[in-house]
């Protein structure tokens, strides 16, 4: 069951992160053309991507809903409930008319099915990785969950090579249709994703706890009287998510528009880049299982957001293969954080409150990492140099996760029994 949950999990991690793959891609080159009026292109831009970010306000909101829904009536309810809802949203999308059709209804109707995406994806991960965490043993906890976010790249490994042929058909066709095909065969992977976890149960900790009655009606409340250091532990943890929609969304416009890359050739370079340290997550999962959480956790964020500043450099001056090697080292210690951030928060919550805290506490930190490419494009300045601004902030939010993660307490070695007995405060 360990293993036939984590394969489940990461089928939907996968299926999360495509939305994601395909939604940033488009909202960076497509949706300014496509729902905004042409006459202001640099707003178009701007209110194109701002629709990416839409999604994470939402998700606070849905953790708050769905979060406690986990803890209530199960894991495995709820990310059944959470995947449809994602999958619908898509399909929608890819059925809208543009503003050149239905005017300003275009971009309303847009923001409408982001915020539903965002919605629904809110508890997805925070489901999948308590049901994971709870069927894993003890000692291989952040091997297992780890597979999880293997999904993050395999989902953004086929958006970006559902894009480079559709990116290279004419811009009319691009605007009119071809950026719609992905969105529609959502549904196929979501039918798939929905058979995989027909098949998966919750785990005998939880049964337990929901049959002695130890679940409250509503997990919220002792969420935050007792656990409330965790939540904010977390919330920081989530800060190393930056990078990722940083250089996934603005620095490609950022590429495109400014250096004048070309797009299909700079999402070529991104897609080997996933291809290459993807891989990485299960061994950085064994290492934090071997030597801890913490320093594994901390050691790679710091490191891949040092390398943030050459990174960038290199995307100004337009070499693609220097942008290529940095990108690969950044994103290769980075992933340390992306392979154990899920085994880190679920161990931090007891069985009670598990769900819920995971999903509201990642949500509320995930605000910065959606709005982190519009935060980007307001700060970035004129001239050769316009690049910095958006750089240090990228690399001091690193620096604020890793601090987070080194001063917390060491969880990996410790059963889901001794978790559930630990002092709030200890946490």
């Amino acid at each position: 069951m360990a293993k036939r949950t984590a394969f489940a999990s990461f089928l939907g991690t996968t299926f999360q992160f495509l939305d994601a793959s395909i939604y940033g891609i488009v909202a960076a080159v497509v949706f300014s053309k496509v729902f905004f009026p042409a006459d202001n292109p640099q707003l178009a831009s701007i209110g194109a991507v701002a629709t990416f970010a839409v999604a994470y306000i939402t998700g606070p909101i849905g953790a708050f809903v769905l979060g406690p829904l986990g803890d209530r009536i199960g894991r495995q309810k709820v990310t059944v409930i959470t995947i449809t809802g994602m999958g619908i949203a898509t399909f929608l999308i890819g059925c809208l008319p543009g503003y050149a059709t239905i005017g300003f209804a275009a971009p309303v109707l847009l923001v409408i099915l982001r915020i539903a995406q965002g919605f629904f994806t809110s508890s997805e991960q925070a489901g999948t990785s308590s049901l994971t965490m709870e069927h894993a043993p003890t000692k291989r906890r952040g091997f297992f969950v780890s597979f999880i976010n293997v999904g993050v790249g395999v989902g953004a490994v086929l958006g970006q090579l559902a894009f480079i042929p559709i990116l290279a058909l004419p811009e009319e066709d691009l605007l009119s249709w071809g950026w719609r095909i992905p969105f529609l065969a959502s549904m196929i992977w979501t039918i798939i994703v929905l058979a995989f976890r027909s098949k998966i149960k919750d785990a005998e900790v939880f049964v337990e706890a929901k049959n002695e009655g130890k679940v409250a009606r509503y997990p919220v409340a002792p969420l935050f009287r007792h656990h409330w250091r965790s939540v904010v532990r977390v919330i920081l943890l989530c800060l190393m998510a930056v990078p990722g929609t940083v250089v996934g969304v603005y620095a490609f416009g950022y590429g495109v528009d400014t250096v004048g890359l070309d797009a299909s050739k700079l999402l070529t370079v991104q897609l080997i880049v996933i291809v290459v340290t993807t891989p990485l997550l299960p061994l950085w999962g064994v290492l934090g299982d071997r030597f801890g959480r913490r320093p594994v956790f901390a050691g790679g964020v710091l490191i891949g957001g040092l390398l943030i500043f050459p990174l960038f450099l290199a995307l100004k001056n337009g070499n693609l293969f220097y942008i290529l090697v940095l990108e690969v080292l950044a994103y290769g210690f980075l992933n340390a954080g992306q392979a154990l951030q899920l085994s880190m928060f679920t161990e931090m919550f007891p069985t009670n409150v598990r769900t819920t805290g995971v999903a509201i506490s990642s949500q509320l930190g995930f605000l910065v990492a959606g709005f982190a490419p519009t935060i980007c494009y307001a700060i970035q300045q004129t001239g050769p140099q316009g690049w910095i601004p958006p750089a240090l902030f990228t690399t001091v939010v690193c620096v604020i996760a890793s601090i987070a993660a080194f001063t917390g307490r060491e969880t990996a070695d410790r059963d889901l029994a001794t978790l559930d007995t630990l002092e709030p405060r200890t946490r």
